[in-house]
């Protein structure tokens, strides 16, 4: 029996779901074809093509983004959700760096910043720049690039395993979306919690010591990744050797947030425990 077969009990219509570890696929459950919103998971493949473009050098982090308000608001802020907007679209209504604002319409800034940069949609770009190289050929971006974004287990695998061993960016640009940036910041993970520390990367959630939270008790607090309210999940262990958990379901969050805060950590428990045992 698999770790994975723990989600045939969840109560959605579907899900599909994979473990892999130094790159290797160790576990796949479900339809790996299967199209799901990934919700806000898609904030993520949006801020990787950013640093694909910033390696480029079509932008860079330290680019102003926003209103020339003299608040120094840059890139960086934006995909790490410090920028000082709110959860939807609009201008800022705050400075940048007092909390962490998470929400879409900075990424969809950071979006909006890239394709004018490059002279080109954002969709094409990440087209061009991310899905095409990995051959992620189900992933389709449908509107908003923080929360409109469909795909496949299979093509999630697929962005772990450049997450984990990039080769579209250095490993020195990748790192920068794994570690915290303005850390001391606090803020809300929706559904889950306040924090006095809220820990983000650029696009990830850094887990941080962040309790209760959406992965187990033995992720480390390295650990980085996203859910999304299309009741999805992903995240990447870098301390058990890049160990990386997929479950994407077609079920809402909200319609089962009680359920999934205890049965996806309990997953990740599970998968950690089966590497290192």
């Amino acid at each position: 029996m698999g770790v994975l077969d723990a989600t045939s009990t969840w109560p959605v219509p579907t899900v599909a779901g994979a473990i892999v570890h130094r790159g290797e696929v160790l576990e796949r459950i479900g339809p790996g074809d299967h199209m799901f919103r990934l919700a806000s998971i898609g904030k993520v493949l949006t801020a990787w093509t950013c640093l694909i473009a910033i390696e480029e050098g079509t932008i860079a982090l330290d680019d102003p983004v926003g209103p020339d308000d003299g608040s120094g608001r840059t890139l960086r802020h934006l995909l790490a959700h410090a920028g000082g907007y709110g959860f939807n679209a609009g201008d800022p209504i705050g400075a940048p760096e007092r909390r962490r604002q998470y929400g879409n319409a900075g990424i969809e800034a950071a979006a909006d910043h890239l394709a004018r940069a490059a002279d080109m949609s954002f969709d094409e770009y990440l087209r061009v720049g991310l899905l095409d190289p990995l051959a992620m050929t189900s992933t389709q971006l449908r509107g908003s690039p923080a929360f409109q974004m469909w795909s496949t287990v299979d093509d999630l695998v697929r962005f772990s395993q450049e997450v984990t061993a990039p080769t579209l960016i250095t490993s020195e640009t990748a790192a920068l979306a794994a570690r915290p940036h303005f850390p001391t910041l606090g803020g809300i993970v929706p559904g889950v919690g306040r924090y006095e520390t809220c820990p983000w990367g650029l696009g990830f959630e850094i887990r941080g010591d962040k309790s209760p939270h959406w992965t187990g008790s033995r992720n480390s607090t390295a650990t980085y990744g996203h859910f999304g309210g299309a009741g999805t999940m992903m995240w990447i262990d870098p301390d058990q050797d890049g160990l990386s958990l997929i479950a994407l379901t077609d079920r809402p969050f909200d319609d089962w947030a009680e359920d999934a805060l205890q049965l996806w950590p309990a997953l990740s428990d599970a998968t950690i425990e089966s590497v290192s045992s």
